[in-house]
């Protein structure tokens, strides 16, 4: 509860600015940990993971469908070195969208029907570890996949 907006002040900190997703995040992490407390219940604690995972899905999907441009694109293609066709930023986006809707529903069917052990231990190495994976995946899709620019010629 105390470790997330203290990386919200550092990031602030350190960069002068803080992502609009880094603080709905943290204030559902606040409002579920505030629950979870209040009431004695790690049922809040357990839909956390659900609802974030969720909503990063939701948002992805909304940006492929009524935006300009995905999500993942306005977050990586503003680096000039990440070139990909807009159909490419479309499956990536995707991609995206369906690992966190699956990461959320094994997330209610780990934290409900498995022991708290089980699922404490699938929300810190099985999402972090999945999370990694699918990331390194991402990098190797963009590598495979970007535009190649010709060289600008050197006039003299």
């Amino acid at each position: 509860m105390i470790a997330t907006p203290l990386a919200l002040l550092a990031t602030y900190l350190i960069y002068k600015k803080v992502e609009k997703v880094a603080k709905i995040t943290c204030i559902i992490v606040m409002a579920f940990s505030a629950l979870t407390l209040i009431f004695h219940s790690d049922v809040f604690i357990k839909w956390k993971v659900t609802i974030i995972y969720g909503l990063f899905a939701i948002a992805l999907l909304i940006s492929q469908w009524f935006t300009e441009k995905p999500l993942i694109q306005r977050m990586l293609g503003s680096n000039q070195e990440i070139k990909l066709a807009d159909s490419y930023w479309a499956k990536l986006n995707s991609a995206w969208a369906i690992f966190f809707i699956v990461c959320a529903a094994v997330n209610i069917y780990v934290a409900f029907w498995m022991a708290q052990e089980v699922w404490v231990n699938f929300k810190v190495f099985g999402l972090t570890v999945g999370t990694l994976i699918f990331t390194v995946l991402s990098v190797v899709y963009i590598f495979k996949n970007m535009t190649k620019e010709p060289a600008k010629e050197h006039k003299e």
